[in-house]
């Protein structure tokens, strides 16, 4: 698109965007820690071509709020006007008052708990995720066609876990498959009596919602007999390591799990992958997090808080369609009303920061491998 007069002035007077980035780059969800360290790149790496000024400031969350909260307070000592992270939607409840104090624009990736959608304090956050009300429905209409008839919801016992298990149960009721919630400690030593407990409760079929320890519970699963094609992971599972972590030197024995998580289109979710060699979970997400905030700044002529989440909505619906960077800011350079569908998904933000069409990879471990079947779109409403 050719830009009218003006335009380019537009672009490089904007004031420059400096994003601090808080994600797991060590604890039991490092896994997520390069997919979406990597959207995010790719997402400055096309608005600096789309004629953008970003600039990125770093650093680790761990799976620990304490840490995540020292990290938030050197990023915006070093400057930072937007954050993108945490991955964990408790981690991000270690954050969010912080934020909510210093009114600081704060995106999520993958951060699906419902609990954000309600809370005082969640007024400068938004997300590019749907809440578990999404996740729950395709995995329950992908083990009903599975042929699933009794369901045992192994829950890890954090806000993320007890949020997913609570909608998944709904969803499954509303297909008539039965369901039963075993919640577990993530601190345990051993997961042989939650593995047990699915024999006892005569369940066909397994849902695992657990971050790094779901190895652990795999195998004791594995041991007492439940086989791999009845077993279905949550997001927090979808770790192309983990055939290997379950069953070094034979990782074909986990063929058949199934694990669902959010991601971007099967286009970026190529590209994506030339980059983090398969693993894609939540890059997308992370990516349009990018995107959005660039696009809110620049609208706003703004880096400040309360201007750039006044305008994240305006620039997500009910305008022109757009679908890049630098197609979007050069028609808010003309003056037009934007909106930017992402390589997640349609957007369209509403007014607590929520999406309501999500964008999912479902994947199985086929030949010891992680590999996405299919991307689907479900509309949550």
């Amino acid at each position: 698109m050719s830009q009218p007069e003006g335009a380019a002035d537009f672009l490089t007077e904007a004031p420059e965007l400096v994003i601090g980035v808080v994600l797991p780059e060590t604890g039991s969800l490092s896994f997520l820690y390069p997919p979406e360290n990597a959207g995010v790149h790719l997402g400055v790496e096309d608005v600096r071509a789309g004629g953008g000024r970003v600039e990125i400031v770093a650093g680790d969350s761990g799976t620990d709020p304490d840490l995540a909260v020292e990290t938030v307070n050197r990023l915006l000592g070093e400057g930072a006007h937007a954050i993108i992270g945490a991955a964990a939607s408790g981690v991000s409840q270690g954050i969010i008052q912080t934020l909510y104090e210093s009114q600081i624009a704060q995106c999520a990736a993958s951060n699906t708990s419902a609990a954000f959608s309600t809370q005082e304090n969640a007024e400068f956050f938004f997300r590019t995720v749907t809440t578990t009300r999404a996740d729950a429905p395709v995995m329950a209409d992908n083990i009903a066609r599975s042929g699933g008839t009794k369901v045992a919801i192994l829950a890890r016992g954090d806000d993320w876990g007890k949020s997913l298990s609570e909608q998944l149960t709904k969803s499954l009721e509303e297909l008539n498959v039965a369901s039963e919630v075993v919640v577990f400690s993530q601190d345990a030593v051993n997961f042989q009596d939650t593995a047990e407990s699915v024999g006892t409760m005569g369940a066909d079929t397994v849902v695992i919602l657990a971050f790094a320890e779901g190895a652990q519970i795999v195998r004791s699963l594995l041991e007492a007999g439940v086989p791999p094609i009845a077993m279905h992971g949550g997001a927090g599972m979808f770790d192309v390591e983990l055939p290997s972590i379950v069953s070094p030197g034979s990782p074909e024995l986990l063929d058949g799990f199934t694990v669902y998580a959010a991601s971007g289109s099967v286009a970026f979710n190529e590209r994506l992958s030339e980059v983090v060699g398969g693993n894609v979970v939540f890059g997308g997400q992370a990516y349009d997090c990018v995107i959005v905030l660039a696009l809110a700044s620049l609208a706003a002529g703004s880096t400040d808080g309360p201007d750039i989440l006044a305008e994240v909505q305006n620039v997500t619906r009910d305008g022109t369609k757009c679908f890049g960077y630098g197609e979007c800011a050069a028609l808010l350079a003309q003056g037009v009303d934007i909106d930017y569908d992402g390589v997640s998904g349609p957007l369209d933000l509403d007014e607590v920061g929520d999406i309501s069409v999500g964008r999912f990879g479902i994947a199985q471990v086929r030949n010891g491998v992680l590999e996405v079947l299919r991307v689907q779109d479900i509309d949550v409403d």
